[in-house]
């Protein structure tokens, strides 16, 4: 992965686009890596060496042109600010991140197919990425695929993984579904597990636990 150097002429992340201006065609592409993100927020709060992106680009040089990102509905990168300074990622540039690229990455397959199984899979094993899951709880008969996919990067090529929740030791997180609440709904959704198969709780749940508990959250004045 090369990093930046103003030499080689790669552009910051200001003069790169910020969206690939492509519309989402159904709410879960934002709902599931959403929750994952806030969960997460919890789970690491005292640790700031981690980035979390949702439908965010990643600009990379592994591709014919280093000004066309790869946009995950999700990923997750390691070793890297949580906050650059006093201002917010509008994009993730492999080049300004020290060469840092997702460890984990997510897509969440819509009604229109996106590449999921495919040219997607392929920029992602050339990116590096280790772990790449693929959620597709609703079209999954259609692609002929499970619901629920874990590949590791192996030797450069994705091999499928068996388990779930599937735990990710480079990483320190499992991944797997769930049934639960979430914005007043049920349904499944994707959440975070320990090593042990224990899945973390959700903000929504850490509140009606102290409710539970003490009553009623105080008012804010």
């Amino acid at each position: 992965m090369v990093q930046f150097d103003p030499k080689l002429g790669l552009p910051s992340s200001d003069e790169l686009p910020d969206s690939d201006g492509l519309p989402v065609d159904n709410e879960l592409l934002t709902l599931v890596p959403n929750f994952l993100s806030l969960i997460l927020g919890f789970i690491w709060a005292n640790r700031f060496d981690w980035f979390f992106g949702v439908n965010m680009g990643v600009y990379h040089t592994t591709g014919l042109n280093p000004r066309v990102p790869i946009v995950p509905d999700a990923f997750l990168s390691l070793g890297v600010e949580r906050v650059k300074g006093n201002n917010l990622r509008k994009s993730y540039v492999t080049w300004e991140e020290n060469g840092v690229v997702p460890r984990f990455v997510l897509e969440v397959v819509s009604q229109t197919p996106g590449g999921e199984y495919d040219d997607k899979m392929t920029i992602y094993a050339r990116l590096g990425v280790l772990y790449y899951v693929i959620y597709n709880p609703d079209f999954w008969r259609r692609d002929r695929q499970e619901p629920f996919e874990v590949y590791r990067l192996i030797d450069g090529v994705y091999q499928g993984q068996i388990g779930e929740p599937f735990w990710m030791p480079e990483i320190g997180l499992g991944i797997g579904r769930g049934i639960g609440y979430h914005l007043g709904f049920q349904r499944e959704w994707l959440y975070w597990f320990d090593q042990r198969g224990n899945r973390f709780p959700t903000p929504e749940e850490l509140v009606e636990r102290y409710r539970d508990r003490f009553g009623e959250l105080p008012e804010a004045e």
